[in-house]
């Protein structure tokens, strides 16, 4: 006899496909919100940081004028007669983090293209992680490699450079964000796909030309993105710049003079050199605000220069 309903309709794979639907259905909302959690983790993370930077320096510069913090050519918080000049950390930061960048950027960009169109599959199975141990090595290892080894091996060739000095920092530095540099830009133009390189081959074209003209432009935003946070890395390095490079407020551009960068400075206020809640103390704060700014400025750099290239070129 005819019920009116067809047999699939109540058979076990139907019975179990809408328990089973509605189940997928909520594990995707739990995987969604999940996610959402972990995200939200960084984004209030970054947010507190950035809260409890202003609050703690809205009182130092309820005292000290911004005109003076900005424009003062002198930086002496720890004396009688105080002067509060960040241009003068400022000036030493981005002294060391060029002699840096000039090590790194060149050095890092040759190695990623030696590995990625170069060098045999052997050679790089073995290159790429020998370059990435560099990454490993604490930076207070790079820190008295600078001032033991680099520095009288300079002082050789250069009598006049003093003990503590930003060129021997600078180009350590320049060693320890190398691989960065190179692993990140490595990885980017690996990723370009094959068929653009066959393609310009095709063409007629030199593996120069190939490098050039077509991988590198594909892999740019990652490139780019190496060097950004590779000079972010080289601004806000500490433990190098406070042991080879001294502690020295210098508004100069002479790398073989000792300066004090804005890292050393936090480093040198930290250990006790300033009682908590005074004026001096709240440089601290002042400081670490200062290179917060200058990293996002170098990221929101980065993201416009990345967008502007992808634009001209579609």
């Amino acid at each position: 006899m005819n019920t009116g309903s067809s047999p699939s309709q109540h058979s076990p794979r139907n019975q179990m496909w809408k328990p089973n639907r509605t189940l997928n259905k909520w594990v995707q909302r739990g995987v969604i919100v999940v996610f959402g959690l972990f995200a939200s983790i960084s984004v209030l993370t970054t947010f507190g940081i950035v809260l409890t930077l202003v609050v703690d320096a809205i009182p130092f510069f309820q005292e000290v004028p911004l005109a003076d913090f900005l424009f003062d050519t002198e930086w002496t918080p720890l004396f009688n007669d105080a002067r509060f000049g960040i241009f003068v950390l400022i000036s030493a930061t981005f002294l060391t983090s060029v002699i840096a960048i000039t090590v790194a950027l060149p050095l890092g960009l040759l190695s990623a293209i030696c590995l990625s169109d170069y060098a045999p599959q052997r050679a790089r199975r073995w290159l790429k992680p020998g370059l990435e141990i560099l990454a490993g090595v604490p930076t207070i290892v790079y820190g008295y490699f600078a001032l033991l080894f680099v520095t009288p091996i300079l002082r050789t060739f250069i009598p006049g450079m003093e003990p503590f000095n930003a060129l021997s920092a600078g180009l350590v530095m320049g060693i320890a964000i190398l691989p960065m540099v190179a692993s990140l830009s490595e990885d980017a133009i690996y990723a370009v796909p094959s068929t653009l390189r066959q393609g310009a081959y095709a063409v007629g074209a030199t593996k120069r030309e190939v490098i050039t003209g077509v991988v590198f432009p594909g892999a740019l935003s990652g490139i780019v993105a190496s060097f950004i946070l590779a000079i972010s890395r080289a601004v806000g390095e500490t433990m190098i710049v406070t042991v080879a490079a001294g502690q020295n407020p210098n508004l100069t551009l002479n790398p073989l003079v000792s300066v004090a960068t804005m890292t050393a400075y936090i480093v040198q206020v930290s250990l006790g050199d300033a009682p908590a809640g005074s004026l001096a103390y709240k440089t601290i704060y002042v400081v670490g605000l200062t290179l917060f700014v200058i990293t996002l400025t170098l990221n929101v750099f980065s993201f416009w220069f990345v967008r502007r290239f992808q634009q001209k070129y579609e």
